[in-house]
């Protein structure tokens, strides 16, 4: 069975669940690199390290590239960059609950867009209720963080709709790459002076290309495979997984028991899905 057939014999939810567990795995290495670096610096290292694998795997230089795929893929890239820059440094200045929460208003949005029955708007609320509900939102930060967390959120919707239009162009995965090495190069004014400790230490070098395979190469890639596979706003509303994924990854990898409120909001996200369908 080829690679594609394989993909296409897995439901999209679990096949999303993977790339949602990796990323969140990326996420616990990542914990490491921002003791040793600025945000801007393990957004750029993670971004890319995940373009050179991508590239180097599949050799995308060989790939025939017409002017328009280019443009695309280079849009789609310059917004997941952006995205993990912002998130980056949304969670510098706020709880991490309050980013996630106010972040996710981007995925919202773009599901909002084609949610045009009532069964739709329905789960569209009760996924938005979950991640409230799992972010755990709090009055803290400022609003310099709030800024950053709502541009994460822009360019998350940035993401869906331009990863959309990659996934159904000649490029798909080639084009992944391409764009995150466009969008590694947008993000390097930020990044490049904070590079200094992964330059230093191979360890942090070493952390940071695993967070870019993690983080970025295997969820990302996973997210084309499902783009190509589903609507816009039905992969917006997937998006809703992703905190119950980490409350879940806590539970298994960190042995961190889900309190009452996760719980909620796991339940809540599930009959989102189940709702959707």
């Amino acid at each position: 069975m080829s690679r594609l057939s394989a993909s296409e014999s897995v439901a999209p939810e679990p096949l999303f669940m993977v790339g949602a567990v990796s990323q969140y795995l990326g996420a616990a290495v990542a914990v490491r690199l921002f003791e040793d670096m600025a945000p801007a610096g393990v957004a750029l290292l993670r971004v890319l390290g995940a373009a050179a694998m991508i590239i180097l795997l599949r050799r995308s230089w060989q790939h025939r590239w017409k002017a328009g795929d280019l443009a695309w893929a280079s849009a789609f890239g310059m917004a997941l960059a952006a995205m993990n820059l912002s998130i980056y440094l949304a969670i510098e200045e706020l709880p991490l609950g309050n980013a996630v929460a106010i972040e996710f208003t981007g995925p919202i949005l773009v599901a909002a867009a084609g949610a045009r029955t009532l069964r739709s708007g329905a789960s569209l609320l009760l996924a938005a209720a979950g991640v409230v509900v799992l972010a755990g939102v709090e009055a803290e930060g400022t609003m310099r963080g709030v800024g950053f967390a709502l541009l994460a959120g822009l360019f998350w919707a940035g993401y869906i709709v331009l990863g959309h239009r990659v996934a159904h162009s000649p490029a798909a995965i080639d084009g992944l790459g391409v764009g995150m090495l466009a969008g590694a190069a947008a993000i390097s004014g930020f990044g490049a002076p904070e590079l200094g400790p992964a330059l230093e230490s191979p360890m942090v070098l070493l952390l940071a290309l695993a967070t870019g395979l993690l983080s970025n190469a295997i969820p990302y890639g996973i997210d084309q495979l499902v783009m190509k596979r589903i609507a816009q706003h039905r992969f917006a509303l997937l998006q809703a997984l992703l905190p119950a994924t980490a409350a879940l990854v806590g539970l298994v990898a960190l042995t961190q028991v889900p309190s009452i409120r996760e719980l909620l909001g796991i339940a809540l996200v599930v009959a989102a899905m189940l709702l959707s369908r």
